[in-house]
């Protein structure tokens, strides 16, 4: 039997455990947490795998609405208030099957944005393609996908593009992860002159280091940005299925020789002795900004099995990698 001045000696010597409202989760190489996160979420449900971009002064953001099984627009100032979302994109009924649309990214070229996105079945993913000349209502430019499991690595499921354009080149690059249906395993890139007909190289070019705690599980739906002379990786990293951190990359040409950065993860969740926090679990599924004074990130964290979306800031340019001649 265990009496009051034992049971009070057990609580003395009990490990303090957070309840919540105390942490942000680990941020490292100057990231901040913004102290009001989440900045979307709460009474939307869980939304998730946000890509944003900064047009004309506007923080304008796409993200995957799991209520809705769509994916969602919304614009903001400042970045921490946020319009009312709305849907922009639904399954398409001649796709047989398709039950969610999700996992975007954005591009605003030649007068138009163009998007590409995951659509799902319960039995795997591909890539699809849509135009628009505001970013909200959007057409469709085929109804079958632009990608889709190919090679043996890719399994089932091929999904979270990112679309980015070479300047030099004309030339589009679209990083993409492939494997598991549930969370993909590495990440491939394809390239297009059109942005419609793609050519895939047969192995993925960024796959996980299982030396590296954080990402020992996998690595997937990255965030790619040029700046200057180096291809910059925001990308996730997984320490299991259930638990992964923001993680950072760069490589001279976007393909290989990837070098990481000596403070991944760059943004971590706080454990999961948090039990109250909204990111206590995972944060993944970068989308970051440069703008004039610095960086800014949005993301999806998750507790349990809600998701909502936060935001992080870095001042400066500089990433914080060792300077390299």
């Amino acid at each position: 039997m265990i009496t009051k001045r034992k049971l009070l000696g057990i609580l003395a010597g009990a490990p303090i455990i957070p309840l919540g409202g105390c942490s942000q989760g680990q941020a490292q190489s100057q990231w901040k947490f913004f102290s009001g996160n989440p900045v979307i979420g709460n009474a939307y449900g869980s939304c998730f795998d946000p890509y944003v971009i900064l047009d004309d002064g506007l923080f304008r953001m796409w993200f995957s609405w799991r209520p809705k099984q769509a994916i969602a627009y919304c614009e903001s100032r400042d970045g921490m208030v946020w319009s009312t979302p709305r849907v922009v994109l639904t399954t398409d009924p001649s796709q047989k099957g398709q039950i969610e649309v999700n996992r975007c990214s954005v591009l605003r070229h030649n007068g138009q944005y163009v998007m590409y996105f995951t659509g799902q079945s319960v039995s795997g993913s591909s890539i699809y393609h849509a135009t628009s000349s505001d970013g909200i209502t959007w057409s469709r430019t085929q109804s079958d996908p632009v990608l889709w499991p190919e090679f043996s690595w890719e399994k089932n499921a091929v999904m979270c593009p990112d679309i980015i354009l070479d300047e030099q080149t004309g030339t589009f690059r679209l990083y993409y992860s492939a494997g598991e249906q549930y969370e993909p395993d590495g990440i491939g890139l394809a390239t297009s002159i059109d942005g419609r007909n793609w050519t895939k190289l047969p192995n993925p070019i960024f796959t996980s280091v299982p030396s590296h705690a954080w990402e020992r599980a996998k690595v997937t739906a990255c965030n790619v940005h040029h700046v200057h002379d180096w291809y910059y990786m925001f990308y996730i990293g997984f320490a299991d299925i259930h638990h992964a951190s923001v993680c950072l990359a760069r490589s001279r040409n976007g393909i290989d020789n990837w070098e990481r950065h000596p403070d991944n993860p760059i943004l971590s969740p706080p454990g999961r002795l948090n039990f109250f926090q909204w990111d206590r679990d995972a944060i993944y599924k970068p989308a970051a900004v440069m703008t004039e004074t610095g960086w800014v990130m949005f993301f999806n964290a998750r507790r349990r099995h809600v998701e909502q979306i936060g935001m992080a800031t870095h001042a400066g340019l500089s990433l914080g990698f060792p300077e390299t001649q």
